[in-house]
């Protein structure tokens, strides 16, 4: 098969994920060559262990450097692993990744990752357990989960989740355009190491201007402590907005050094009004995903409305096509303002899982 050649450092994870999906081998050059410090990071090697243990027989090879990088894909074998994710990225970054590759496995997946669970960078793990789970589930791939065993806040994690994942033997074609209107707001405000009290006011804040335009609205707090706290003190705010037809709207915010309570639901409550109002049946954190997961669908035609293409997203349209040859069809609608993408699927099957 062709190989892959790609530059520079970026979407580093679906460059990977797409290559061993696709069977075809990989070779990313130029990697950070002008930076102070060339070559992949601390993290990036970390993601490339984990994607080595879920998989058997792939190569990695890495110049002295550490700016040329070629991978030579193995077959996706899933089962049961432990593996820590550090502290210079969040599990989220991790379990975004690998997500796409453990509905394709040979065994169901049982994942133990440790690390930091929030951080101001990446989706974190209630974002990721509220939102981006769901969206298999419009794909055929039910029973995907996702327990917080341990807490872990910057800048020392500690954390600790189990994520489990289904098997299928192919994925389903999905549609969805319908957004409808949002009829209620689910939430959790955490914290750890810190007085319970952060977590109450961040509720009282968050609901302050969500209570104005919807009387649904419920926010758990969630204390950690002890050892079950991680190794550093912190608090944050989760929230999802379910529209009346299903769709999932999701935001985090994690209290930086010096930020009060109350700033942090105001800035939430905000942010998730925002992310409602650009539109859309899947929000900006989970449109790559579902774009990814449609290329890979059986060939017939998926499609999907966003509010806004995030550059992510876009970023993921030209890797599935270079990777599967899969050109997505896009059209505004200019009465929403949002994006109808639709397209027809690569037909990729899991050969792995037995018929039966």
């Amino acid at each position: 098969m062709s190989t892959i050649k790609l530059k520079g450092s970026s979407h580093f994870r679906q460059r990977l994920v797409c290559a061993t999906l696709s069977g075809r081998p990989l070779l990313i050059t130029q990697i950070r060559a002008d930076d102070e410090e060339p070559g992949l990071r601390d993290f990036e090697g970390s993601f490339l262990r984990l994607l080595e243990r879920l998989t058997n027989g792939c190569q990695v090879e890495i110049n002295e450097t550490g700016t040329v990088l070629r991978y030579v894909p193995g077959i996706i074998t899933g089962g049961r692993h432990a593996h820590d994710c550090g502290t210079a990225r969040s599990i989220g970054w991790f379990l975004e990744g690998i997500l796409p590759l453990a509905v394709f496995g040979k065994e169901p997946l049982a994942l133990s990752l440790t690390g930091l669970t929030n951080d101001t960078l990446d989706v974190s793990v209630d974002n990721f357990k509220g939102a981006i789970l769901p969206l298999l589930s419009y794909f055929g791939a039910e029973g995907a989960d996702l327990k917080v065993k341990k807490r872990g806040l910057p800048p020392s994690g500690g954390g600790l989740v189990v994520f489990t994942c289904p098997i299928v033997r192919e994925l389903q074609p999905c549609n969805l355009v319908d957004a409808g209107l949002i009829r209620r707001v689910r939430g959790v405000a955490y914290c750890a190491k810190v007085s319970p009290q952060f977590a109450n006011r961040v509720v009282t804040s968050a609901r302050g201007l969500l209570n104005r335009l919807l009387p649904d609205v419920f926010v758990h707090t969630d204390h950690y402590k002890g050892a079950a706290g991680g190794e550093s003190p912190g608090y944050g705010l989760s929230l999802v907005a379910e529209s009346t037809t299903g769709c999932l709207v999701a935001i985090d915010v994690h209290a930086e050094e010096g930020s009060l309570p109350e700033e942090i639901g105001q800035r939430g409550s905000a942010l998730l009004l925002e992310e409602v109002r650009r539109g859309g049946c899947v929000d900006s954190v989970g449109q790559a995903l579902v774009l990814l997961l449609m290329a890979l669908g059986p060939e017939d035609v998926s499609r999907v409305r966003v509010g806004q293409l995030s550059s992510h997203a876009i970023q993921t349209l030209r890797l599935v096509r270079e990777a599967f040859g899969v050109i997505f069809k896009i059209r505004a609608d200019r009465e929403t303002g949002t994006v109808l993408l639709s397209c027809l699927g690569r037909g990729v099957k899991n050969i792995s899982k037995k018929v039966t």
